[in-house]
């Protein structure tokens, strides 16, 4: 099986925005219905939880990050594995990221883009306070500093896709810049014909690997739309990507989330109808239902498994701290209306007491549920688009989760 996209229903035009649709990625190692969340497994593994139980509790395509594995165990040894999913013991599509927004966290500090402070900070040299700079920029690539070890490293177009080709993923991306909101104009403008002209050699880099390689399964490439706050930006980032032959395009880089579903909007009136839309790093409910409404088909986040490890859960009531004292002694599952693994078998006090007594498997237990209650969110407004009822959907979900903020 080669890859392809198809689109089967379209979002009610009575729905703002109504650019949402749902559809068929086809891939090598399987199909994925959209929209669907993609969880991450940065360094081939979702922390904590088996390869085995993220199939079973509904994931249909795992990501990685490029940038952890080249660093280690070394993309060889993936390729020489089999590729990332045989490496992973996970049968299903995969998707690796381009190492792009390591690029920015190593730049300038900065690890969640939507949270960035920009009040009266603008410049073209950015840097977290506190942070060290490890990576810099010209216009052939990155060279950077390994945060293991040390060791210098250079990122090009070329090498990125070496490294995407011998982790062997159905789904990768162009290598890109991901600025910050806190970057001026002048040098986002910069940034974007960066971007432009790196994608054009990702293409040509691809062809060759790909033709030197046509014994391995066919590889996708998206491209990366960049341009951060400005329409104008946006609009030309994903026009200058049209006419490059790629099989999808991913949405990233800078933005505030006031201002997701308008940006998200401007990318996909640009982008070919018949092309999948990755929309990169996004996770939170209220985000998932603007960005699919704005025609997103897939996301990824690692928001589910991050803040599992800090005890913290979703529910159908808004996200909540199990190591409360109120939990202590709730001997109820962390939400009734989860289906679950954890929600069927364990208690909030049992997971309150795995998180005090510091214990391995309350990490786990409760990636397990973070990950299954946003996948099955997507998979519920899929199934919402499909039968006509998103409106209801999205009002009777974000109304109860959201209700505290009110």
């Amino acid at each position: 099986m080669t890859f392809s996209f198809s689109v089967s229903a379209r979002l009610a035009d009575s729905v703002d925005g109504a650019q949402g649709r749902t559809g068929v990625i086809s891939t090598p190692h399987g199909e994925i219905s959209t929209p669907a969340f993609i969880p991450v497994g940065t360094k081939a593994t979702v922390k904590a939880v088996l390869p085995e139980t993220m199939a079973d509790l509904g994931s249909q395509a795992l990501l990685a990050n490029a940038y952890h594995l080249y660093l280690q165990p070394g993309s060889d040894i993936v390729d020489e594995a089999g590729g990332l999913g045989a490496f992973m013991n996970w049968p299903g599509p995969t998707f690796t990221d381009s190492g792009g927004f390591q690029v920015l966290s190593l730049g300038a500090g900065f690890r969640k883009v939507l949270a960035m402070d920009t009040t009266g900070r603008k410049a073209d040299d950015v840097i977290a306070e506190g942070k060290e700079r490890l990576a810099h920029i010209d216009d052939e690539g990155v060279t950077f500093k390994s945060h293991l070890d040390g060791s210098k490293h250079r990122f090009t177009p070329e090498v990125s896709m070496q490294i995407q080709h011998q982790l062997g993923a159905d789904i990768i991306f162009a290598f890109d810049e991901c600025t910050t909101l806190m970057n001026t104009r002048d040098y986002q403008e910069r940034s974007v014909a960066r971007t432009q002209a790196w994608a054009v050699r990702c293409v040509a880099e691809h062809e060759k690997l790909t033709a030197e390689r046509a014994a391995k399964p066919y590889q996708a490439l998206f491209g990366v739309v960049q341009g951060a706050q400005y329409e104008d930006l946006r609009r030309r980032s994903a026009r200058g990507l049209v006419d490059l032959g790629f099989d999808g395009f991913g949405i990233g880089g800078a933005l505030e989330k006031e201002q997701l579903g308008t940006i998200v909007g401007w990318v996909s009136e640009e982008l070919p109808e018949d092309k999948p839309r990755h929309l990169l790093g996004i996770g939170e409910p209220d985000d998932l239902f603007t960005g699919v409404e704005n025609g997103a088909d897939t996301f990824d986040c690692v928001s589910p498994s991050r803040v599992a490890r800090s005890s913290r859960v979703y529910t159908h009531d808004g996200q909540r701290n199990l190591a409360v004292a109120s939990s202590r002694r709730s001997f109820a599952p962390i939400d009734a209306e989860c289906d679950c693994y954890t929600c069927a078998h364990y208690t909030e006090a049992y997971l309150h007491h795995l998180f005090k007594a510091k214990e391995y498997n309350a990490a786990t237990l409760v990636t397990i549920h973070n990950e299954r209650f946003i996948v099955r969110l997507v998979d519920r407004i899929r199934a919402s688009i499909e039968d006509g009822t998103y409106a209801d959907l999205k009002a009777e979900f974000l109304g109860r989760y959201y209700a505290r903020r009110g």
